[in-house]
C-alpha cells in the first residue's frame, strides 16, 4: 500500500535531517512519498489568509487520490486523536482492504481548506494545539515508521 504525505511548504533548518531520517525509515514498512507543494500567496499577492488558503487548496485537491482509489486523511486540530496502535490498526486495515493509498494532509499557515476537509474521509488530530508543519510533519512520520513497527512487533515500540 501507497502512504502519501501531502504537505504544504518544505522543510529546511534543524529539523530537516530527523524529517528526512523518519521518512527513510518509513519506507521499510510502506511504499511512502512525501511530496512538498508550494506555500503560496493568493491572487492579490499578499498574505491575506482566505486567498492562500484557497491557493493552497487548488493544489492539494490536484494531488489527491480520487474517491475510491485511497484513503485521504486531513491533519487539524478539530479531528480525532489516535494512538499509535490505532494508526497501526488503521493503516493495517487499509492494506488488507487493498486500500491502493492513504494520503495524509498537512496545511500551510493558515490550515486546510474546506474543500479539502470536506474531501477527507478522516480528519486526524496530532495535537489540540496549533504545530509548526515541519513539526506536524516530524510527528506524523515518526508515527507512521512507529505503526510500521508495531504491526510488525519490532521492538521498537515500547508503550501500551
Amino acid at each position: 500500500m501507497k502512504v502519501t504525505l501531502l504537505c504544504v511548504g518544505g522543510v529546511k533548518g534543524p529539523l530537516a535531517s530527523v524529517i528526512h531520517e523518519y521518512e527513510d525509515r518509513t519506507r521499510r514498512y510502506w511504499r511512502f512519498q512525501a511530496l512538498e507543494l508550494p506555500a503560496g500567496h493568493g491572487k492579490r499577492g499578499k498574505a491575506d489568509a482566505r486567498d492562500v488558503m484557497e491557493a493552497e487548496e487548488a493544489r492539494i485537491l490536484s494531488q489527491l487520490p480520487a474517491r475510491g482509489k485511497g484513503d485521504v486523511v486531513a491533519l487539524t486540530r478539530a479531528g480525532m486523536t489516535m494512538g499509535s496502535r490505532g494508526l497501526a490498526k488503521y493503516l493495517e486495515e487499509r492494506a488488507l482492504r487493498s486500500s491502493p493509498q492513504v494520503a495524509f494532509v498537512i496545511g500551510g499557515a493558515f490550515g486546510l481548506g474546506d474543500q479539502v476537509l470536506a474531501r477527507a474521509d478522516r480528519k486526524l488530530a496530532i495535537s489540540a494545539m496549533t504545530l509548526p508543519h515541519e513539526v506536524a510533519r516530524l510527528i506524523l512520520t515518526e508515527q507512521l515508521y512507529r505503526a510500521g513497527s508495531i504491526s510488525r512487533n519490532e521492538p521498537y515500540h515500547k508503550g501500551p
